[in-house]
């Protein structure tokens, strides 16, 4: 995993490397104090060199003005260097999740997604920055305050240096424990974030039924678990950092008790006694560090490692030889289709309770309307899924024109094929702006004119900023009606040979509904369009009906001769329409 962390940065390398050499000279200028203090002390001083006293004094003058400047770019530079890389590996996690199964987020909430893109990545940011430079700032001075001290009494270092051994065996135990708890923490902290997303998205809804407590118990029960694992993180936190207190501190004693007895006993004299003094404590800043950022290294190495798992999720199989037809004609064939949602271990055989359509069997004609009716559970908007390939089956083939899916390209696939659902998703920006879903490169007379065939232009005109007015968090401001229309604006936008209407009418009222009705009349015409319905009134005029259950197709015609069968599809009509 570091090599691959490493990876992020060699597009940023130049800057890196400068921020490198930069640490490496502060380090250099930190060992310069203690030797000058020294010859000052055992040298100028008793040998009344004033010149030399004066010249030591403006040479580490001029050295804490280079080293202020150093800083200043360390702690400028060096933090822009780990703000590209957060932004790079944003980038790529975000391009990532583009190319991921439907799947991965039908099991992943938003907010915990939310939670690895944001927290996640800034911890990681922070230990791009301070990690790389901490650790060989303080390498760098341990290793150069070793050196200068063993040439002033090697014996005194040795007696010294002999307690680290148990430092770093103290350290590499606790790490263990401390990993372990820093990753429960950010999984709760992602919960959290995912109930929140939730809570936020769902307002007018707990409102409506004067669920706000039972948000809040939801949310402090979380929150409950989140402040147990920043509890237990912090217990660790504090015993590391404590012993590690304490062992500095026994240090810096070890260093006054040794070299005092050492002086005592003439083995060294007052200058070299203060700058070994002066050098432990050197040496000591540089451990302190590493225990300060210990923290941060573990929760930039936890916000690293939930990145991989997000990255090392396998994308949207692509066939590399898959075909790109520019346009298909729409012949839609299912042959022996089985095909089952993965449940919590990963199953997915088609021989589980998650199975949805088994051995289906289906042709749609170009150009024709066929309304799949029936009722809920037996697979109908699963099959207006599987048709753009939002999820691989199990078994058996569906054919576009002849077409495998599995050979087809996915982005010509989709770019073939429109959807209007029940459930319209506008993004948060203006009207325009999201009936240019259905093309980027539209010009504004043909986003006029898809709002025209739509009948939503005579509503747009009238608002104050237009096609600029924005629509609001998931087109919050726009009634269902209206949303619905956007949405067919954009799919005769996209003007796609086929065509899916998920429920497409089914939450509007009868007024709203012949608006849209007269809409998705248009937007049918020519199209091989299959109808997902629930109510009957709307598929009496499509090519072919197929009433479908949790058996498969039951029954298939038009609606004079499903009538006339007298099966389940007149039952259904006859009992929505019994009390008119």
């Amino acid at each position: 995993m570091l090599k691959r962390f490493v990876s992020y940065y060699k597009p940023h390398k130049k800057l890196f490397i400068i921020d490198m050499v930069c640490a490496f000279t502060i380090s250099v200028l930190n060992l310069v104090y203690p030797y000058v203090t020294k010859e000052i002390i055992n040298n100028y001083v008793p040998n009344r060199l004033i010149t030399m006293l004066l010249s030591a004094a403006g040479l580490l003058i001029g050295f804490y003005v280079l080293k202020a400047g150093l800083n200043y770019f360390l702690h400028s530079w060096g933090h822009i260097v780990g703000v590209r890389i957060q932004s790079d590996m944003r980038r790529e996690l975000f391009a990532h999740l583009q190319k991921l199964p439907f799947a991965y987020f039908d099991d992943n909430k938003t907010g915990v997604i939310m939670s690895r893109m944001t927290n996640d990545l800034f911890q990681v940011s922070e230990l791009a920055h301070h990690g790389p430079e901490d650790v060989f700032l303080s390498l760098i001075t341990m290793v150069g305050a070793f050196a200068v001290l063993a040439t002033i009494n090697i014996y005194l270092v040795l007696i010294v240096f002999a307690f680290i051994p148990f430092f770093v065996l103290f350290a590499l135990m606790m790490r263990k424990h401390m990993n372990k708890v820093y990753k429960e923490s950010r999984v709760a902290q992602g919960e959290i974030n995912a109930d929140i997303e939730s809570a936020i998205s769902g307002m007018r809804v707990s409102r409506a039924y004067n669920a706000q407590e039972h948000e809040r118990q939801k949310f402090d029960d979380g929150n409950g678990r989140f402040v147990e694992c920043r509890k237990r993180q912090f217990i660790l936190l504090g015993k590391f950092h404590s012993s590690m207190t304490f062992f500095t501190d026994f240090l810096y004693f070890a260093v006054l008790l040794a070299g005092g007895l050492f002086f005592y006993y003439g083995k060294i004299n007052v200058g070299d006694f203060t700058a070994f003094v002066l050098y432990i404590s050197t040496l000591i800043t540089p451990i302190r560090t590493l225990i300060t950022i210990y923290d941060q290294i573990q929760e930039g190495a936890t916000g690293f490692k939930r990145f991989c798992d997000i990255m090392d999720v396998e994308p949207e199989a692509q066939n590399p030889d898959a075909i790109s037809p520019d346009k298909l004609d729409g012949h839609i064939v299912f042959d022996n289709v089985t095909f089952g949602y993965k449940n919590s271990d990963g199953d997915s055989d088609g021989k589980n309770d998650a199975t949805v359509i088994r051995n289906f069997s289906l042709e749609i004609p170009a150009g024709k309307t066929v309304a799949l009716v029936g009722p809920s559970g037996g697979g109908k908007t699963t099959l207006c899924h599987l048709i753009p390939r939002f999820y691989e089956i199990n078994d058996g083939k569906i054919t576009i024109d002849g077409y495998d899916l599995r050979a087809l390209d996915r982005f010509a696939l989709r770019k073939n094929i429109g959807i209007v659902q029940q459930d319209v998703f506008l993004f948060n920006g203006t009207i325009k702006e999201n009936i240019a879903y259905g093309n980027f490169a539209a010009t504004d007379e043909q986003i006029i004119e898809a709002a025209k065939k739509a009948n939503i232009h005579e509503y747009i005109s009238d608002l104050p900023d237009g096609y600029d007015t924005n629509v609001g968090e998931r087109g919050v401001k726009l009634s269902g009606g209206q949303k619905q229309r956007v949405s067919i604006a954009r799919a005769f936008l996209k003007n796609p040979p086929i065509l899916i209407l998920d429920e497409a009418t089914s939450a509007l009222d009868n007024a709203t509904e012949m608006l849209i009705q007269d809409a998705l009349g248009k937007l049918s015409e020519g199209r091989t369009t299959l109808v997902v319905a629930h109510r009957l009134s709307t598929v009496k005029n499509a090519d072919e009906i197929i009433v479908i259950t949790q058996n498969g197709v039951e029954e298939r015609g038009t609606h004079e001769t499903l009538m006339q069968a007298g099966g389940i599809y007149k039952t259904l009509y006859e009992y929505q329409f019994k009390n008119l």
